[in-house]
């Protein structure tokens, strides 16, 4: 019994992912999409869906019958996270999106992943998806390696002493030392480099935001293809640590502590 309660809670949670990812798009799904999406049987889907819906989690559009992400969501993420850091990172990143030109992110750690939590457009017509709400592996990005600037090598190989270290990119890290050399070049330079390590062609920086205690809590990156962000890795690893400084500063002024 047990079990099948864990088996529905997953569903329930891998199709609310879906759902978000879909939404951050401007789509909706039909329930074939869904069980497409996650991976799982229609019927199984349809059921999990019905129970959403009635809790308000998913809306399904009458007409079209593809559903999205319901406003009972939206309510409970009110009290959710730290909407300081949200609110107070918000216009930041829109001044480094208009200095850079291109798409700037906030991600927080959670487990040996990077969460983003906030995203703000650039200018090109060629962007990096939106990744608000999605989790990527925290060895292959440059706001994983920037927030664990804070971490010792210790708890680094503590943490990732299961990740397998899968390829992403052609320069993703085979193994946690060299993880861990990544990490001393980011203390270093104060932020870090991520060239073709998430994803072929595309390059990154990122820096940390420290709380009044000095713990990094969030970070804040840049990203683009590395035809247009390649040559300009020190300016644009400066623009992305003075937002991450600002935005630790502002943080601390208002008594900000750690992010929940």
């Amino acid at each position: 019994m047990a079990s099948e309660v864990s088996t529905s809670v997953q569903r329930a949670l891998d199709i609310l992912i879906a759902l978000g990812a879909a939404g951050s798009r401007g789509d909706s799904l039909k329930v074939g999409e869904v069980a497409r999406a996650v991976g799982r049987e229609k019927s199984q889907v349809s059921r999990s869906l019905k129970t959403l819906a009635e809790a308000g989690f998913v809306d399904r559009d009458p007409e079209t019958l593809a559903y999205r992400l319901g406003w009972r969501l939206f309510t409970l993420a009110e009290s959710a996270g730290n909407h300081r850091l949200v609110n107070i990172a918000a216009p930041i990143l829109r001044q480094l999106v208009s200095r850079i030109g291109e798409r700037a992110h906030l991600s927080v750690l959670q487990g040996d992943h990077v969460l983003t939590v906030l995203s703000e457009q650039g200018s090109s017509m060629i962007q990096v998806i939106g990744w608000v709400g999605r989790s990527s592996p925290v060895h292959s990005t440059s706001a994983g390696q920037a927030l664990l600037t804070g971490h010792s090598d210790t708890a680094v190989r503590q943490l990732l002493r299961d990740a397998r270290f899968e390829p992403g990119g052609p320069a993703s890290p085979k193994n946690i030392d060299e993880m861990l050399a990544r990490l001393a070049r980011a203390r270093r330079q104060g932020y870090a480099w991520s060239d073709e390590e998430f994803e072929a062609g595309l390059v990154a920086a990122a820096a940390p935001v420290v709380d009044s205690q000095g713990r990094v809590i969030a970070a804040v990156n840049v990203s683009a293809p590395k035809f247009r962000l390649g040559r300009r890795r020190d300016t644009v690893g400066r623009e992305v640590r003075a937002a991450a400084d600002t935005i630790s500063q502002l943080l601390q002024e208002a008594g900000e502590g750690t992010v929940a």
